[in-house]
């Protein structure tokens, strides 16, 4: 459906994220309420827009716009309609209307070329005339700027992000080398930059193109977790990326490698390409890992000893590989211990930190999540706290706002002991920050979950320690209490171990419902998620969670979060809602932080609602509850009892979160899990993916799809290779 008429009236604005509600008056006659993401557009400005008429159960019938064209203010009428708006500084209807009837159609040429002759005007001064010239160039400017990236597919939001950064420059910029918007606007991609170049008919076979191209697919191997990749793979891609010849890409290649923005690394015949950033990350942790270890002077037997007298003060008896476990931790500078659910890692957790606690250690105690570091504190009964508090990110240091972190080689972690958990979920560059404020003779304890799904951020870190041998590793993989172990616990085994479970064996804590289609699914798990589970656990809805492989598709994340979000908290009364990038947020949602955001202020409330901690940073991944809504901003409740105010761009940052997918659940642990499984790409829907999603759950899983599914997973060893180096540079380390 089209529309074209005027805008009367602007009812909301967002300017961070461009949102915006506007009366539209058509040529149809009609009143049109419109909504969408708009640039900085003023009252009387001619549009044509493109959408459809859709029912707020809250505001009514609005227009939602998908795309649209400004329509040139031309004619006597239409000038002096914009003009009257207040849209220019320093023109009001009545000024506006001396000027129209002497300029005419001609209005907005004088002010552009003439500025001067405003002054004919009775009541404008030459000062006055340059200044209201000056606001209607700047006016003119940003909309010009918008309305020529439009023609490039720009969007509106990136389109003022653009203007903002390059002004006047932008023209330029687009028609040499848009792929310099890749490094400066955050949301422009090679894709993107590669589609404008086209449009502006830059060479396909430009310097600026190629080493973008190959740049990207760098980055791209990173989102998929991988450090480097081969040379004869990059080169095979980058070909068919790119549509030119491998000759030109090996040029290419020798060039930036002498540039130093590439670094080539060989293993064996093999080559491998690797950012700059990422080869020295790679190199530093490495150096910096070796540089812990060592072994503590500590005599055995004296340890032995002590942890014989710490089981039987807490009551506790250790296995073999559990008092391995202990000894290794005290009397080695690094050491790991990995092992599944139910293998005694809590426990042994607990005697390193009575023993530590006992000769006046200082403990420190880190996860990577909010969720996984409130676990350890429930567990242990010390406090723990995520990385990225630990190292102290968004801190404010004399007056201002840090961008990396607070803690580093200069201002380094004051512990002896650094104990931290979940390390299968600890990227390369995390890992690099937190080696770099430890300083040598702190003991560091790596505890986690090998068989778990790598880190959502490059790297294999946790297996590439391991495989390297050398550290010591204990591997835990007898579970205690076999009796006592749950059925999650036990399936959790089975699946990695390869075996198949019984999944018409009744469990109330493990059960499969078959369903053999998306939609019955999806109807399923509104069912469970919002009425069934809640009571029958006696919970809220939100402490169910709903974990998916995916992303798109009738069962992935994007869309089973409108369809839970539609049936656990519709619109109603008293429920304020705000519109954002990826969708409506409402009152009472439940909601995820997508990227990491190191200014973004918190508080802990105390007594009476005055703040009892607060601090900067919320990070990716992070999962909260929306308190309450306003015209322009969210306040978002955090698992972990931090509360933020979100306004503007920052809210774009949020995405539903009554269904995440399985790599994002890492480190978590809910009352209930439901997983849909049905179909997915054989790459994906793997042994590892099953095993990590039964383990976040504590009292139930409950699969709804089809049996199949199940054992085509449990078969399928299959994950899609990361190419990392840290085992090989820790190797050559060590042989120094």
């Amino acid at each position: 459906m089209t529309l074209k008429g005027y805008i009367d009236h602007i009812i909301f604005r967002n300017p961070e994220n461009t949102y915006t509600v506007l009366s539209l008056k058509a040529d149809d006659g009609g009143d049109y309420v419109c909504v969408g993401m708009l640039p900085e557009f003023d009252p009387g400005e001619s549009l044509s827009i493109e959408g459809d008429l859709k029912d707020n159960p809250k505001y009514g019938v609005q227009f939602s716009i998908t795309s649209f064209t400004i329509s040139p203010i031309d004619d006597e009428e239409s000038i002096l309609r914009y003009l009257s708006s207040g849209a220019v500084k320093g023109i009001g209807p009545g000024l506006a209307k001396r000027i129209t009837t002497k300029f005419k159609e001609d209005t907005f040429r004088i002010m552009e070329e003439e500025p001067e002759r405003l002054s004919e005007i009775k009541g404008i001064s030459l000062r006055k005339a340059i200044a209201i010239a000056e606001s209607f160039e700047s006016k003119a400017g940003s909309r010009q700027a918008i309305s020529f990236l439009s023609q490039y597919g720009i969007t509106p939001y990136l389109g003022q992000k653009i203007f903002g950064k390059y002004k006047d420059k932008l023209y330029d910029i687009i028609r040499t080398n848009p792929y310099k918007l890749i490094d400066d606007i955050e949301g422009i991609g090679f894709l993107s930059a590669d589609r404008i170049a086209s449009l502006s008919g830059i060479s396909p076979d430009s310097e600026y193109r190629t080493n973008s191209g190959i740049m990207y697919l760098l980055s791209e191997a990173a989102g998929r977790g991988s450090l480097c990749i081969k040379e004869t793979e990059l080169k095979e891609r980058a070909a068919e990326l790119l549509s030119l010849n491998t000759e030109l890409i090996e040029a290419r290649l020798a060039s930036l490698s002498i540039e130093r923005k590439i670094i080539r690394e060989f293993t064996g015949e093999e080559c491998f390409i690797y950012s700059q950033s990422a080869y020295y990350a790679e190199a530093e942790t490495a150096r910096l890992l070796m540089d812990l270890d060592g072994e503590d002077p500590a005599e055995e037997a004296l340890v032995l000893k002590d942890i014989s007298r710490l089981e039987t003060k807490n009551n506790i008896y250790l296995e073999d590989a559990q008092r391995e476990a202990v000894v290794c931790a005290i009397t080695h500078m690094v050491s790991v211990i990995t092992g599944g659910p139910g293998t005694g890692k809590t426990t042994i957790t607990n005697l390193v930190i009575s023993y530590f606690s006992e000769k006046g250690l200082k403990i420190t105690l880190a996860a990577p999540t909010g969720r996984a570091a409130k676990r350890m504190s429930e567990a242990t009964g010390h406090n723990a706290r995520t990385i990225h508090r630990l190292l102290g990110a968004g801190a404010v240091v004399e007056g201002r706002s840090l961008q990396e972190f607070e803690h580093d080689s200069d201002n380094p972690i004051e512990t002896d002991v650094l104990i931290l958990d979940e390390m299968s979920m600890v990227d390369i560059y995390v890992f690099r920050s937190l080696l770099r404020a430890i300083v040598p003779g702190t003991r560091l304890i790596l505890i986690g979950d090998s068989d778990q799904l790598p880190s959502v951020g490059p790297g294999a870190v946790l297996k590439d320690i391991i495989s390297s041998e050398c550290f010591h590793v204990t591997r835990l993989k007898k579970i205690y209490r076999q009796s006592e172990a749950s059925a999650i616990v036990r399936n959790a085994h089975s699946v990695i171990e390869g075996r198949m479970i019984d999944l018409d064996k009744k469990s109330e804590e493990f059960f499969l419902i078959r369903r053999d289609a998306s939609e019955r699914i999806i109807q399923g798990i509104i069912y469970l998620a919002g009425k069934k589970l809640p009571s029958y656990l006696s919970c809220s809805p939100l402490e169910i969670q709903v974990m998916t492989p995916m992303r798109k598709g009738a069962l992935g994340v994007e869309s089973l979060n409108l369809r839970l979000q539609e049936a656990l908290n519709p619109p109603g009364e008293g429920k304020r809602e705000i519109g954002t990038a990826n969708g409506v947020l409402r009152s009472g949602d439940k909601v995820m932080q997508t990227k990491n955001n190191y200014d973004m202020e918190w508080i802990i409330s105390g007594n009476a609602h005055i703040a009892a901690e607060s601090g900067t940073g919320i990070f990716n991944g992070d999962i909260g509850t929306i308190l309450s809504v306003s015209s322009d901003s969210a306040c978002i409740r955090f698992d972990d009892g931090r509360e933020a105010v979100y306004k503007g761009e920052a809210l774009s940052e949020l995405e539903l979160a009554y269904a995440i997918t399985i790599h994002k659940s890492q480190g978590s642990e809910y009352k209930a899990v439901i997983l849909p499984l049905l179909s997915g790409p054989r790459m994906l829907m793997n042994r590892n993916l099953l095993y990590t999603a039964i383990t976040r759950a504590r009292q139930m899983v409950c699969i709804i799809g089809s049996p199949k599914a199940v054992e085509e997973m449990i078969g399928n060893e299959r994950e899609e290779n990361r190419y990392t180096g840290l085992c090989k540079r820790l190797r050559e380390m060590q042989d120094m």
